[in-house]
């Protein structure tokens, strides 16, 4: 549970970081763009962590559906 917190976060920092690294290339060297490396990365990482939260949902979804369909049939 603490690892799709931490995912969830990154969903919201990770293009935060972008947009920061974005502008610190852009006011020191702005004919060279060193920052697409990094945001590569970050891209990578933050597909990783959208598709870990996604299958917490799923997961939690189904776990409901299933409680639902208990109580129900009670």
């Amino acid at each position: 549970m603490l690892g799709t917190y931490r995912a969830l976060k990154f969903l919201v920092f990770g293009p935060l970081v972008v947009v920061l690294l974005f502008a610190i290339n852009l006011m020191t060297s702005p004919g060279d763009w060193w920052f697409q490396w990094a945001a590569l990365g970050i891209g990578i990482a933050w597909v990783v962590c959208l598709l870990r939260v996604l299958r917490a949902l799923v997961l939690a979804g189904g776990l409901l559906a299933l409680i639902a369909l208990i109580r129900k049939t009670r």
